[in-house]
């Protein structure tokens, strides 16, 4: 290996303060991005479409849960992929369902995600046991897959209702999947975002203050978040005189 230099504390800091900068640039990058997908154009989803659950058969829109938004993984694991049926693909496993958060934090954004695949429940429902997996697993009935681009590649769906109407409002795949898992990465491809006050989103979009909606994943609930925690965020900020913080998104750590 032809290893860095070894430097003084001083000279290690001052390198790491260098590159800071264009890892904020970075960031910054990433926001502006994440701004641009909630100005997609949406796709209304007009075909009926079925998925095999725990719950028995349901629509594309009985995924959503009563939730506004929608994501929606493929992930291979049927006849024909390797390690079938022990295992699903390798970097399906790897890449996304190993990496997948609480979705409890998702749904305090009223935002549902499932993963789909070609398998039977009861091979599902014994994958995820063994792998120590709890995300909702549904199994694909008709030509979703291939309506979506998601027949032969691995990829996600961004889906939002309004009412009864489903839209389709982004999708990504190849490497854009590798970032796919923590629950902001699966919010900022969504069309709402995170839905917090910072964001550049356009006019009439949910938004509250950053952080105030945070929460243990056993503890979510209608009430929000207790008003201690507010009182905390709040004096964090330096607005210990208000239980709704009103800081922006640069003054925590990016």
């Amino acid at each position: 290996m032809k290893t860095p230099p070894i430097v003084s504390p001083a000279a290690w800091e001052q390198a790491r303060q260098e590159l800071l900068v264009r890892e904020k640039e970075l960031t910054r990058a990433k926001d502006a991005m994440a701004a641009a997908r909630r100005r997609m154009p949406w796709l209304a989803v007009d075909e009926e479409y079925a998925f095999d659950t725990p719950r028995g058969r349901m629509s594309l829109l009985d995924l959503f849960e009563g939730r506004r938004q929608l994501v929606v993984y493929r992930a291979f694991y049927e006849p024909g992929v390797y390690g079938w049926p022990d295992h699903a693909c390798r970097g399906c496993s790897l890449v996304t369902a190993d990496q997948v958060g609480h979705v409890a934090h998702l749904h305090a954004r009223d935002t549902t995600l499932a993963f789909a695949s070609r398998a039977p429940q009861a091979d599902i429902e014994r994958l995820k046991a063994r792998m120590g997996w709890t995300m909702p697993w549904v199994t694909l009935l008709d030509d979703f897959d291939a309506d979506f681009g998601v027949d032969e590649w691995h990829g996600t769906n961004a889906f939002l209702r309004e009412g009864d109407r489903v839209f389709r409002t982004y999708f990504v795949n190849g490497r854009g999947d590798e970032a796919l898992g923590s629950t902001f990465s699966y919010l900022d491809i969504t069309a709402l975002g995170r839905q917090e006050d910072w964001e550049d989103s356009p006019e009439g979009y949910p938004r509250t203050p950053p952080y105030a909606w945070w929460n243990w994943h056993d503890e979510y609930s209608d009430a929000g978040p207790a008003e201690g925690w507010l009182e905390k965020v709040a004096e964090a900020e330096g607005t210990v005189t208000s239980v709704r913080p009103t800081a922006t998104h640069d003054d925590c750590c990016h």
